[in-house]
């Protein structure tokens, strides 16, 4: 009888050892990754036309531009970042670059994407130009001496400084995969540092192709566009003329722009056309063109008189131009590790 239970208990055991070889041995799982909620985004471009809300920047000649973005993400949904960029221009006050510094937040909610920050436009080396040996403005206010030696060959005026900043918000709702569209909105007290106040408004939309269209290749492709208005105040003093020697009131205007992109990787090729109602005598009182002219070969004046242009040169800088655009934007999240 000892001897049964014996041989039941050595199966029992045996029994118990293989089914627990057959049962799945579970693998340790690592943690996960701790959270880093730094990032930083940075790219540069070159474009044949810097254009600016339908103005030139670089009178229709390439220009280069470079950007450097940290980022805070306090949450996937919530980010904060400032940045710092530049680009090559060409001004009437013969500045020529122009520095960006910004900061702001983004937020994502569901299928909409908010952005709020201010920017500061920065033209450093700037030189003041006004009148042929001129002291005062229309309104008797003093000029600076530097403003008594210089001139531009059109009559037009100038400062040495054109910096201001502006305050903005943006909101995007994306659709799906291939469509998005928002808003945006800018304010600034005194637009290139004019005195005249601004804001811009403006809605954008963008389709991207579906990925199945270029296959495994990598190439994406898109098209954008945007309507905008810009509304203008009146400028100080120095931009004065005689039938409005405490300041013009600059014409608000419409812009807008079409194009289409193609991406690879980091890459973007984007050609844009850009245009604007704006008159070529009113583009000539907003910007101070340093090429404007009295007409199309600059042999007559009076071509171009507006209320705001008296003397009839016009200016070429708020035309139609077309825009080609080649950038790379990296991120170190994801194309630095």
């Amino acid at each position: 009888m000892k001897k049964l239970v014996l041989a039941a208990a050595v199966l029992a055991v045996t029994a118990s050892t293989a089914l627990a070889a057959d049962m799945p041995v579970k693998a340790k799982v690592p943690p996960p990754a701790p959270f880093d909620p730094w990032d930083f985004a940075f790219g540069a471009a070159i474009t044949n036309d810097y254009v600016f809300r339908g103005i030139t920047q670089s009178n229709h000649k390439p220009s280069v531009s470079v950007y450097f973005e940290p980022r805070y993400n306090v949450t996937k949904d919530f980010q904060l970042y400032v940045g710092l960029g530049g680009a090559s221009i060409s001004f009437p006050n013969r500045a020529a670059a122009e520095i960006d510094a910004y900061g702001g937040a983004r937020l994502t909610v569901g299928q909409f994407a908010f952005d709020v920050g201010a920017w500061g436009y920065l033209y450093p080396g700037g030189t003041c130009h006004y009148g042929f040996g001129a002291t005062t403005d229309f309104a008797g206010v003093p000029l600076s001496t530097e403003c008594q030696i210089n001139a531009l060959t059109n009559a037009n005026v100038i400062k040495k400084d054109l910096s201001f900043f502006e305050v903005y918000g943006k909101a995007n709702y994306t659709f799906n995969d291939n469509f998005s569209m928002g808003g945006n909105v800018y304010y600034t007290p005194s637009f290139l540092n004019s005195g005249a106040a601004g804001t811009y408004a403006s809605v954008v939309g963008k389709a991207i192709a579906p990925s199945s269209w270029f296959g495994a290749t990598g190439i994406g492709m898109y098209v954008s566009g945007e309507f905008g208005r810009q509304w203008l105040g009146t400028s100080d003093s120095f931009y004065g003329v005689a039938a409005f020697p405490n300041g013009i009131d600059y014409a608000d205007y419409n812009t807008w722009n079409i194009g289409v992109g193609f991406t690879y990787k980091v890459f973007t090729l984007d050609f844009r056309y850009s245009d604007t109602n704006l008159s070529k005598g009113d583009c000539n009182a907003f910007t101070s063109d340093f090429a404007a002219r009295g007409d199309i070969n600059g042999t007559t004046l009076g071509t171009f008189v507006t209320p705001i242009n008296p003397s009839g040169v016009g200016s070429n800088w708020c035309g139609a131009a077309g825009i080609v655009r080649f950038s790379a934007d990296l991120t170190a999240m994801t194309n630095l590790k």
